[in-house]
């Protein structure tokens, strides 16, 4: 899954552990997602994940960094049907947050080291999945969190 880019694991596209940047990050998402959509035509990803037809362009041409997190979990789900995208966005949340514990950051601390124009509490609602996560929010947040871990 996402967080998995980090990690080693998996068979998709890996970053530099030590020292994760959200480009980075964001690139491997964006390969990870594409290949999954270049699998699934454009019509079930809008019938039946449910993209907007423009999320369904913008992710056949490698462009993620507006699409959800929930939303790409259910593009690789489409293209994986042993994951549910349910399952996988949750297991990133509790990465981030486990992550958050060993780095010993809040979200303020969080909110303040990234671009993205987020408030601690804005930060704490998208790691709680009371808002929307972009994968570009994601990328950021996860490269704060894997720079700071011991």
């Amino acid at each position: 899954m996402f967080h998995e880019v980090v990690d080693g694991r998996g068979d998709g596209p890996h970053v530099d552990a030590d020292e994760p940047t959200a480009p980075e990050l964001l690139a491997a998402f964006e390969a990870m997602v594409s290949d999954a959509a270049a699998s699934v035509d454009a019509d079930p990803l809008v019938d039946e994940v449910g993209l907007s037809e423009a999320d369904a362009n913008a992710v056949h041409d490698g462009d993620v960094t507006a699409l959800s997190l929930a939303d790409g979990a259910a593009v690789l789900a489409a293209a994986n049907p042993d994951r549910d995208a349910d399952a996988m966005v949750a297991e990133v949340r509790d990465h981030l947050l486990m992550g958050m514990a060993t780095a010993v950051l809040d979200v303020d601390a969080i909110a303040a080291k990234i671009d993205a124009d987020l408030t601690g509490q804005e930060v704490q609602q998208a790691l709680e999945g009371r808002t929307a996560m972009t994968l570009g929010q994601l990328a950021e947040i996860l490269a704060v969190i894997e720079r700071r871990k011991p």
